[in-house]
């Protein structure tokens, strides 16, 4: 296997992963999620109060302007910092620690969603469908996808993680052929390199708005002609506007920001599922989870 640091390394590379699970009712999230869940009346309260308490009319924009687009509030050096001290296991990758705890189980109810939504694209190992000869886990923490998903549906899968010591366990893992080292806005595919399918889950929240663009329109350029796929799996805004979580330094996008920042990319829409919950994951109040299937217009 080689192991490729194309684009930098984990100490000058953000952490391009985030907390799977997201709860609505975290201290911020709760606090914000009040605030975007309120009716007109207390929108209309909410922006005087913002009004008066600013000094002049510029600084009241400025705020306005800041809470209409998050993304610039990511703090890339904090967002690395915080998986730097996540554990290396597949609570720390679905829940983060220590926030959330014992969401391990949940990660069988991913695995399946992927795993169908794939079928729907005639992606999978049973009957009628096919595999795949190359395939990304971007933004992969400990490689719970490529273990459980990927590796079973292609025959070589690439790794994208910033955080070498999650990925350091994949070294000589049969199937896993190069390791990437870095962010997904550093990350550069090997010169001629062409993938039939780009997984890229719960780290996209780490990338402003322009980084996502770029990143795929990198993918794009790096997909099989015809037949490759980019999958988009992120948790979804629940309210009026994109959400900026602190704890980890990422946003939560609306579904129509996705739509937006995939047109800008130049990508379609071919397919889109929400992800199927469990009656435990609905009473835990968790964001909803879109599953999006892109390919170049």
């Amino acid at each position: 296997m080689a192991e490729s640091s194309s684009g930098g390394t984990p100490n000058d590379s953000p952490a391009c992963r985030r907390p799977a699970l997201k709860k609505i009712t975290g201290p911020e999230q709760l606090k914000e999620t009040e605030r975007l869940h309120a009716n007109t009346n207390d929108l209309h309260l909410i922006m005087n109060e913002l009004k008066d308490s600013q000094n002049t009319k510029e600084e009241s924009t400025s705020l306005s302007n800041q809470y209409s687009a998050p993304d610039g509030l990511i703090d890339t050096q904090a967002g690395r910092k915080y998986w730097e001290n996540a554990e290396a296991s597949t609570d720390g990758m679905l829940g983060g620690i220590p926030t959330f705890q014992a969401y391990s189980h949940i990660s069988r109810t991913d695995i399946l969603g992927s795993r169908s939504f794939l079928a729907k694209l005639n992606i999978g190992v049973k009957s009628g469908r096919s595999t795949v000869k190359s395939a990304v886990d971007a933004g992969a923490g400990i490689g719970r996808i490529t273990k459980d998903l990927l590796l079973s549906i292609a025959e070589r899968v690439d790794v994208v993680e910033p955080i070498a010591r999650f990925t350091e366990p994949l070294k000589g893992t049969k199937g896993v052929r190069n390791i990437f080292n870095v962010g997904l806005e550093d990350w550069q595919p090997i010169e001629g390199t062409k993938y039939d399918l780009i997984w890229t889950q719960w780290c996209l929240g780490h990338l402003t708005d322009e980084q996502v663009v770029k990143y795929l329109e990198v993918c794009k350029s790096h997909l099989t002609a015809g037949t490759g796929w980019i999958i988009v799996k992120e948790n979804l805004s629940t309210g009026l506007d994109d959400m900026f979580d602190a704890t980890d330094s990422s946003i939560t996008r609306l579904d129509e920001k996705f739509r937006a920042l995939f047109a800008q990319a130049n990508l379609r829409l071919v397919r889109t599922d929400l992800q199927r919950v469990s009656p435990l994951q609905s009473s835990r109040r968790l964001l909803p989870v879109r599953m999006y299937a892109l390919k170049p217009r």
